[in-house]
């Protein structure tokens, strides 16, 4: 295949990671059965294979924060470095959204700069929380100012929520808790005025926004109901969804991708394996549905349309 897709939902694994994140109590991450293998050989030729032709690669869950600061702040910029690494030793074929070491503000403040001065990062990663601090929280207004500030692309990731011991009932977090947690945070994002106050901000919401395009209406109304006098008014919550943008990993097709393209353009719409959390086959049946579905724009396939908006929302990046 030829179509040069890029990938905004990629994940790495290092092995130093996996063993530091073990260590501190992840031996079965998210409730999941083990870590999937990953090595940057292996991620090549899922790529090939699939036709991908740049992946932006990024940690999942849990994150770097395992409860001690300079321990995050180490962690984040040893993950950064490494990813940063690959592309410059596989130039075109891999991206990066740099991971921050939250809720920590200074440490994160100074991985921005180190990521995006000295790195060239594409963008950054951020949790929908990190040690319950959810992404509407004051206390991280001085990060999103500096994003901001960067007109940064800022890639969120669904984590489990703080309350999963009693939510997941025993299952796969992943399964629906991400979905929901996704909600969270970005409703979260909105009723605290974030994105208003950071207009420069480009977020990506993955697995099809997760259940917000079915929410996107009770949202919108509880925001007119509990925010109507708040100084600067606060736009629209439907509006402020539709300036976001949306990733087709997991399970997109044939049903969750017509829900979102009731909420968004298709514009707004980008391609994502979330590859190496879902295993080379199932990444292939998802790439399959794609190539299978009918694009929603005349003259355009999924390939040709999603990776067209990831040209406009990345210009400068060379594949």
């Amino acid at each position: 295949m030829s179509s040069g897709m890029i990938d905004v939902h990629a994940h790495l694994l290092p092995g130093f990671y996996v063993e530091q994140a073990t260590a501190a109590g992840h031996v079965h991450p998210d409730g999941m059965g083990s870590w999937p293998a990953w090595s940057v050989e292996a991620h090549l030729e899922l790529m090939d294979r699939n036709g991908i032709a740049t992946a932006m690669l990024s940690m999942s869950s849990p994150g770097v924060h395992f409860g001690d600061d300079m321990a995050a702040r180490l962690l984040a910029r040893q993950v950064n470095e490494y990813a940063a690494e690959l592309t410059r030793d596989h130039p075109g074929r891999f991206g990066v959204f740099a991971s921050l070491p939250l809720p920590d503000v200074d440490g994160a403040l100074e991985e921005i700069r180190f990521a995006f001065d000295e790195l060239a990062a594409d963008g950054v990663a951020l949790l929908t929380h990190t040690q319950g601090v959810y992404l509407g929280d004051r206390r991280l207004e001085p990060v999103f100012d500096e994003l901001d500030r960067r007109q940064a692309v800022v890639f969120l990731h669904p984590t489990s929520p703080v309350c999963w011991e009693q939510s997941a009932l025993g299952r796969p977090r992943p399964m629906i808790e991400y979905i929901f947690d996704t909600a969270r945070t970005v409703t979260d994002l909105l009723m605290a005025g974030v994105l208003t106050r950071h207009p420069n901000l480009r977020v990506i919401v993955p697995h099809c926004g997760g259940a917000l395009p079915v929410l996107a209406d009770r949202i919108g109304e509880f925001m007119r109901l509990f925010l109507p006098t708040q100084k600067p008014p606060v736009p629209d919550g439907v509006q402020q969804l539709r300036g976001l943008y949306y990733d087709i990993a997991g399970t997109a097709f044939p049903r969750q991708v017509l829900a979102l393209l009731q909420l968004v353009d298709p514009d707004r719409v980008l391609f994502g394996s979330d590859y190496c959390w879902t295993p080379p086959p199932l990444a292939d049946a998802h790439i399959a549905a794609i190539d299978a579905a009918e694009s929603p724009v005349q003259g355009t396939t999924w390939r040709s349309l999603t990776t067209a908006n990831a040209e406009r929302l990345f210009p400068g990046r060379v594949r």
